[in-house]
């Protein structure tokens, strides 16, 4: 757990939430037409199904994050609202079309795509991403596209052959030339285990490093979640992680318990934590740091791209 002081909040998750972390609703109507054409396009979105406290704002603001792969993953991580499962939906053949169409009717300029982890295919969800950018830039090919990828990793015999195929997957995704690849690291390194189950903090860093070394031209950004039980010193540690595989932005945001289900938020990081991490962040040399309470991976993504 983090060390106490001042700044430092220790509020129980079932009571009422730090003054920093309230959102304003949005406007109503602009939700409903966001929500509207996801829903007729029978698509998800990490904004509805992983419960983002800044969905209001961003669907006012005509933007969102598709879900790829349906609502189900494969991965069991113990801080996510996505629904898990071993059993996922059969593969759609028609999403990324529809996806496209959503993002023609919603007037997008820049999208971001995620997927759930999806251990059940052979690619392991690489061709989710690389066929919906196919399709987006068919109808329009000025759309900036920011991917947001699980690790790619998973069912082989040893670590080698699991490496070799992870670099082909992330290689295909590569070669569709995102503006951005994003894989976030989570949280630091001693709590992996217990947060990301399934998944490695030097998969994780493995993954961002190979993609920089594959396309040096797409910039790479990776997120963290504060509140779980990390010190100041282990989040220090793995921005300078990051930095050492040449991650050039990142986002910094307050981890919240979806529900009793999941890990309880052990602590309320304060907005002056976070203008500090900022601040060191910058220093360490991300290009690109976006770092306070309610701040997600996706959170501005196009603003300054």
């Amino acid at each position: 757990m983090a060390p106490r002081s001042s700044r430092y909040s220790t509020i129980p998750p079932a009571e009422r939430l730090p003054e920093w972390l309230r959102q304003p609703i949005g406007n109503a109507s602009q939700l409903e037409k966001v929500q509207g054409i996801v829903k007729g396009q029978r698509l998800h979105t990490i904004c509805e199904e992983g419960r983002c406290p800044n969905r209001a704002e961003c669907y006012a603001a005509g933007t969102a994050t598709f879900l790829l792969g349906g609502p189900i993953c494969t991965r069991s991580c113990a801080f996510c609202q996505v629904d898990k499962g071993q059993a996922p939906a059969p593969f759609d053949a028609g999403e990324a079309e529809r996806v496209a169409e959503a993002v023609e009717q919603m007037g997008l300029r820049y999208v971001v795509l995620t997927a759930v982890a999806r251990d059940d295919l052979a690619d392991h969800g690489a061709g989710l991403f690389t066929a919906t950018m196919a399709a987006i830039r068919r109808r329009n090919p000025l759309v900036a596209i920011e991917v947001l990828t699980p690790d790619f990793w998973g069912g082989h015999r040893s670590e080698a052959e699991g490496l070799a195929a992870q670099r082909q997957r992330l290689g295909a995704v590569l070669a569709a030339r995102p503006v951005c690849f994003n894989h976030n690291l989570e949280t630091v390194r001693r709590l992996q285990g217990e947060v990301r189950r399934g998944a490695t903090y030097a998969r994780s860093l493995g993954l961002l490093a190979a993609a920089r070394e594959l396309t040096p031209q797409i910039p790479t950004k990776s997120g963290l979640m504060l509140g779980l039980g990390e010190t100041f010193a282990e989040l220090v540690e793995a921005l300078e992680d990051l930095r050492a595989v040449d991650c050039q932005r990142l986002t910094l945001g307050q981890y919240l318990r979806p529900s009793l289900a999941h890990l309880p938020v052990q602590c309320y990081w304060e907005p002056a934590d976070f203008e500090r991490l900022g601040a060191i962040a910058r220093e360490l040399g991300f290009a690109q740091v976006r770092s306070g309470p309610l701040v997600r991976s996706s959170y501005h993504a196009g603003a300054e791209s």
